[in-house]
């Protein structure tokens, strides 16, 4: 019986090695290159867009108050300045 207990154990593990191998190298191919590009193509435009119009737009979207952060305040930055750097908005 503890035969038997072995050979399951190793034919799970070359089962289980050879999924793990198969997962790597399909994340690690060059099948994912382009997807990095599309990904860093929609990054650049989405700087480019404001994702809000202002501080009150942001607000009714998220029900969340915008925050500053330390650094903005650390600069002194009004909050419509902090919230133009943060999405590029106008306010």
């Amino acid at each position: 019986m503890s035969n038997t207990n072995k050979n399951d154990d190793t034919d799970f593990m070359e089962v289980l090695t050879a999924m793990i191998d198969d997962l790597f190298k399909t994340a690690l191919s060059d099948k994912e290159e382009p997807m990095q590009e599309q990904t860093q193509e929609v990054a650049e435009t989405d700087t480019l867009t404001p994702v809000y119009e202002s501080i009150e737009d942001y607000t009714a979207q998220t029900g969340k108050r915008f925050r500053m952060t330390k650094d903005q305040k650390s600069r002194n930055l009004t909050r419509e300045q902090a919230f133009t750097e943060t999405f590029g908005g106008s306010n």
